[in-house]
């Protein structure tokens, strides 16, 4: 027996169940194929330019930073400016998201462009995000050669685009979305969840940013919400 059959079994014994129980098992079946929404808080259920309001309000008090760009288009000279107004070097990475290559990054002469993971000694990356929520300032991003994983956490500064129309109020909103984006049985195979810097105050309660990820957090919303 493994570890992980022993804590399983004393829960079973605890609750005094097998596991077979063939009511149990449909009760848990229905949950799985249903996915009954869970309780959605009222903040984040307002109109398009509203909630992109909230959005960017909960990701700065986050520690955070948020701009709002007209269009797609815009995202190298401002990830460009960003760089600078942070006397950063002027080099990112970036998955190979169909979204961050079809931007015109000649645009930003100075600015030097690599693709692909982060193996550690990058400074600075950035991603699209699938989606975001808008009650807490989240952003959601989907593992993948498009987004790699390492980007989200390795480099010490993290740029984050996201469309301003795939911005809910809540959570829930957006496991529908991707649910309806992959198809069944067909999740990435991560989902990162990402709310302002890293940060962690285990330490004598003292508040340090970058503990575990990247120090900084900038996030670009694109184009139009309505």
């Amino acid at each position: 027996m493994t570890a992980r059959d022993a804590i399983f079994a004393s829960i079973r014994r605890s609750l005094g169940v097998t596991g077979d129980e063939a009511i149990r098992r449909q009760i848990v079946a229905n949950r799985l194929s249903a996915h009954p929404a869970s309780v959605i808080p009222a903040r984040g259920q307002r109109a398009a330019r509203e909630r992109i309001e909230l959005f960017c309000t909960m990701v700065q008090a986050a520690a955070g930073t948020a701009e709002v760009l007209p269009k797609a288009a815009d995202v190298p000279a401002a990830v460009s400016a960003f760089l600078r107004a942070h006397n950063l070097p002027m080099t990112i990475r970036r998955g190979n998201d169909p979204r961050l290559e079809a931007l015109p990054w000649d645009q930003a002469p100075t600015l030097e462009v690599t693709t692909g993971p982060s193996d550690g000694q990058q400074l600075s990356s950035v991603s699209f995000a699938f989606g975001a929520a808008a009650e807490s300032g989240t952003l959601i991003l989907l593992s993948g050669p498009e987004n790699p994983t390492t980007l989200n956490f390795l480099p010490d500064t993290h740029i984050v685009a996201v469309d301003a129309k795939d911005i809910a109020g809540d959570y829930e909103s957006v496991w529908q979305r991707l649910r309806e984006t992959c198809g069944p049985g067909r999740l990435p195979r991560t989902v990162n969840m990402i709310t302002g810097p890293s940060r962690s105050a285990d330490i004598e309660q003292t508040l340090i940013l970058g503990a575990h990820g990247p120090r900084r957090l900038h996030v670009l919303v694109v184009g139009d919400a309505a």
